[in-house]
């Protein structure tokens, strides 16, 4: 029968209204959503200046993360600019200082002397609290250290960002390893399923109910303090996390039509593995890697602090916290500066990763 015997039923083209936009894939969906939510954008920009500064804050002046000056010992913050303010001008406030040696040059040089407050007598001897300039009491009034020294007299500055360099890098590593690690175990469980699912889930148990605590001390033990003991303390329980998320991804995705479909016409395991089903577990991956980053550079940082983590001449933001909380109470700008970055990375982080796990979320594939 010849076709122009048929016509569309309504007498319309089915071409009548073609589509006038762009067809959205799957990332392109996610990206719209992603901008959409302010938090997470915000989020990335933090994440992106904290990594511009661990990169190339280190070389804005020329004192180097170890550089030891035992003249300049546990300056505060001095600022250019903000001293005018009142604000990081290099003070600090000495406790119980004697009123009759302010006038004492030697002591307090001309102009070092800021405030002096809290005035009483102790056994007969009048005492006050004293803000002084620092700077100009030991001799240093063209230094400037943004955010003071510690009790080495080596430069905060430059040590907080080469210390979020290490834990960035020690945190991504781990992380990277842990997702392959995780993709290829997760996948070839869930694949398989039945007895080799269950012995390879039954050894990940395992693994993952010894105490980390005694994984990293061993670690320690054989390899000595260091990034690499780190990592692999990171890493050796890490990865089951993931391994689980890819696993439930494959029971999800096996049996669709495509995957029986290829399979019929005899494609191999590992080619239906790796191309046909696990694309469409990026998404999860992606949001579980974003996740796990906060998460390694608090573990680092936790190890760092309690000493097992790594040793000078390195430095990261736990080894600055640990040392930073031997004097709290009397230099408290050694702790707020490393524990301000630590918590912007861990807020920043965490919010960017929900952003990214809604954006992922194929129940919202379309949403305006």
């Amino acid at each position: 029968m010849p076709q122009s015997l048929f016509e569309p039923a309504g007498g319309e083209s089915l071409s009548a209204n073609p589509f006038h936009t762009k067809p959205v894939g799957f990332f392109k969906d996610a990206f719209l959503r992603l901008k959409k939510n302010r938090a997470s954008v915000i989020s990335l920009g933090v994440i992106l200046l904290i990594g511009f500064l661990a990169i190339f804050a280190p070389g804005f002046n020329e004192h180097g993360f170890n550089d030891q000056q035992p003249d300049w010992v546990n300056l505060p913050p001095r600022i250019p600019g903000l001293e005018k303010l009142g604000i990081a001008d290099g003070g600090r406030v000495l406790t119980n200082r004697r009123t009759s040696d302010l006038n004492d040059t030697e002591k307090y040089p001309e102009g070092s002397v800021l405030e002096v407050t809290n005035r009483k007598t102790i056994n007969g001897v009048e005492v006050a609290d004293v803000k002084v300039n620092y700077y100009m009491m030991i001799g240093a009034e063209d230094q400037y250290f943004w955010m003071g020294t510690d009790y080495l007299g080596r430069d905060l500055f430059t040590r907080l960002f080469v210390g979020a360099r290490i834990s960035l890098v020690i945190a991504f590593l781990s992380v990277l390893i842990n997702i392959l690690i995780g993709v290829v175990y997760g996948a070839i469980a869930g694949y398989y399923g039945g007895k080799v699912d269950m012995v390879m889930m039954r050894i990940a148990e395992v693994i993952g109910s010894v105490p980390n605590i005694a994984i990293v001390t061993m670690f320690i033990l054989f390899f000595g303090t260091g990034m690499l003991s780190v990592v692999l303390a990171l890493v050796i329980q890490g990865w089951i996390s993931a391994a689980q998320l890819i696993r439930a991804q494959f029971y999800r995705f096996k049996g669709r039509e495509y995957v029986l479909a290829a399979r019929t016409l005899g494609v191999r395991d590992a080619t239906l593995i790796f191309r046909h089903i696990l694309p469409n577990s990026i998404g999860p991956i992606i949001t579980t890697a974003m996740i796990s980053i906060p998460s390694a550079i608090f573990s680092e940082s936790f190890l760092a602090y309690i000493g097992l983590g790594i040793k000078a001449p390195l430095v990261s933001i736990g080894v600055l916290l640990s040392d930073a909380q031997k004097t709290l109470l009397q230099l408290p700008y050694q702790t707020f500066f490393p524990a301000v970055l630590i918590s912007a990375l861990m807020i920043a982080f965490n919010m960017f990763a929900n952003g990214l796990r809604d954006a992922f979320d194929p129940a919202r594939r379309g949403e305006e």
